[in-house]
């Protein structure tokens, strides 16, 4: 028998053959692993054909400013995973983000946004938004009244994280999504430390999902990468011009790593995840701990929520150290296994402190706003033996207890 195979329809497939075998295009050399398009720009049979692709007549590649291939290939893969119409890959994660809020805000717009959120979150919405015009409104995320206030105004976007950075709290997604859809705005969620294994923020009102995809989509600490996911039309009538001029676009080497690291994000995640429960089992029973924050644990203040939410406890730890930052700076001293670094979702286990890395730039008054004080360690768990991680986290733990 001879002739092409029959294409199967890539969304009648399961979210493990997807990672594999989404938004795969293979050129006329029939490469098992995904090609590698690096060029800046691509070639035309006419002049004619050449007008008529600028002028988006004809279809075809332009510049990789705009779209590349192997990006492409990582955009449509991502999409297929998260249940989107369409996806957008970005240089990083804070690109993401930044496109998302700027492209299409204009003067006169309201953003209502949780205040736990990442440090450079914060920093776009305190400091380049209100120069472009947009008020921007403040609340505690888990409490719905203080939602319900804020959106008693009309408003543009709503913007959360959940569970959040650092301090894991939950959002509750479908009835912010509500709130937020009477106002007239669209619900924008930063899934970064649930990753799309866990949670699905479009099946519970979520209008937009953005990633750093340097996280658990790569999760081997190779490369920075961005995606924002939504519907197509809404992509191309609000982002695409602002994507194409501005420039924050994602390398085709760097979306060929990530293409390749979706094929085991779901083995990675699963892994991570039953070692983060086990390790919070470990650090909730030692002394040296005043607090842990688990979403995977019942004594988690928002369990019910992320239950509702999330399909596992996923990959983060926080805890507070009943010693301050002296204790846990030494309990960071004292990791042997556990690298320092203020990344997270990767295969290596991470621990940080964020009162002085990741959350340094906000006040005082800020931190203390999400609850954050210098007592505080975020761990990332990765990828070894969970026998060793919970001896290494357990010897020091003893250490900072002393």
């Amino acid at each position: 028998m001879t002739g092409k195979k029959p294409e199967i329809d890539a969304r009648s497939l399961k979210p493990a053959t997807r990672l594999v075998r989404g938004g795969l295009e293979r050129s006329p050399y029939g490469e098992t692993s995904e090609a590698i398009y690096v060029t800046s720009g691509f070639v035309y049979d006419s002049p004619e054909s050449h007008a008529r692709r600028m002028a988006g007549d004809e279809p075809g590649f332009i510049y990789s400013r705009y779209a590349n291939p192997t990006v492409r290939m990582f955009e449509e893969r991502l999409a297929l995973l998260e249940g989107a119409e369409d996806c957008r890959a970005t240089a990083s994660g804070m690109a993401a983000i930044h496109t998302m809020l700027a492209a299409p805000c204009k003067p006169g717009d309201r953003i209502v946004a949780t205040r736990a959120l990442f440090s450079s979150c914060v920093w776009i919405l305190q400091n380049v938004m209100p120069k472009m015009g947009v008020e921007v409104t403040w609340v505690d995320g888990s409490d719905l009244n203080q939602w319900a206030a804020a959106l008693e105004k009309p408003c543009r976007f709503t913007l959360i994280e959940t569970p959040s950075n650092p301090l894991l709290d939950a959002v509750d997604m479908k009835a912010v999504a509500d709130l937020t859809h009477a106002a007239g705005g669209e619900l924008i969620v930063d899934n970064v430390f649930a990753s799309p294994i866990l949670q699905k923020p479009l099946e519970h009102g979520a209008d937009w999902v953005v990633y750093s995809a340097t996280k658990h989509i790569d999760g081997q600490g190779r490369v920075l990468g961005g995606a924002i996911l939504g519907r197509q039309k809404a992509i191309e009538d609000e982002l695409q011009q602002f994507y194409r001029h501005t420039g924050p676009s994602m390398s085709p080497f760097n979306a060929w790593t990530l293409v390749k690291g979706l094929e085991t994000l779901e083995l990675r995640v699963t892994r991570m995840s039953e070692n983060a429960a086990r390790l919070a089992d470990v650090i909730a029973d030692h002394p040296a701990v005043a607090s842990l924050r688990y979403p995977g644990r019942p004594d988690h203040p928002h369990h019910n929520t992320h239950a509702a939410q999330m399909t596992g406890g996923g990959t983060l730890i926080a805890m507070s150290m009943k010693g301050g930052q002296a204790a846990a700076w030494k309990l960071l001293d004292s990791l042997r296994l556990v690298d320092i670094s203020n990344n997270l979702g990767d295969a290596k286990s991470l621990a940080t402190h964020p009162a002085t890395t990741t959350h340094r730039s906000l006040s005082e008054e800020d931190r203390a706003a999400i609850g954050l004080d210098a007592s505080w360690v975020r761990l990332s768990v990765g990828l070894e033996d969970a026998d060793d991680l919970a001896e290494d986290v357990r010897q020091a733990l003893d250490a900072a207890g002393t």
